[in-house]
């Protein structure tokens, strides 16, 4: 009898703790989730699918604009693709980005380097800071191009972000969890 009880509380416990939808408590995000919650931007999946969900919903093009979400490509290492906010233009080959989920599992960074190092300048490869190397990442990231969130579905992603904010708060109390 003991055992069950310790088991109902240990559920009910867990619960709780999990319905809790404050941000406070988020450590925890995805790039996918960050980049919606900074930008505004109605896209949901993986990554790799934004640019082309992008399509016919919002601008796309391969400048750099503050407020822009690169979108990364596939690739080793990065299967589901990357997607990261413009925060600020250094150079025509340069900007600073704000993500998610990049150096450090679930970890926030802002005002991170990437540097353009495709041959015709178009950005479409990339050098990324990575925190535990103190520099740019030794592999280069294919990305897509820009995708310009304007003032786009500017109704829609406002209504949708408590319940995406809430569902990641829970991911994250779930994973803590373990």
């Amino acid at each position: 009898m003991a055992i069950r009880f310790h088991a109902i509380l240990a559920a009910l416990t867990l619960a709780l703790t999990t319905a809790l939808p404050t941000a406070a408590h988020a450590q925890y995000w995805q790039c996918v989730a960050f980049a919606r919650e900074t930008t505004g931007v109605a896209i949901r999946g993986n990554a790799n699918t934004w640019w082309g969900q992008a399509e016919g919903r919002y601008d796309r093009g391969h400048a750099p604009k503050p407020g822009a979400i690169l979108a990364f490509k596939s690739a080793p290492g990065m299967r589901a693709g990357h997607v990261a906010v413009v925060s600020k233009i250094v150079s025509d080959r340069e900007v600073l980005l704000d993500h998610a989920n990049w150096s450090r599992p679930g970890g926030i960074e802002h005002g991170v380097r990437a540097v353009d190092v495709s041959p015709e300048g178009d950005w479409s490869q990339v050098r990324v800071w990575y925190a535990s190397l103190g520099d740019l990442g030794t592999r280069t990231n294919p990305t897509y191009g820009f995708i310009y969130p304007g003032d786009a579905p500017a109704a829609e992603p406002r209504e949708d972000r408590a319940p995406l904010l809430s569902q990641d708060v829970i991911q994250l109390a779930m994973l803590e969890s373990r």
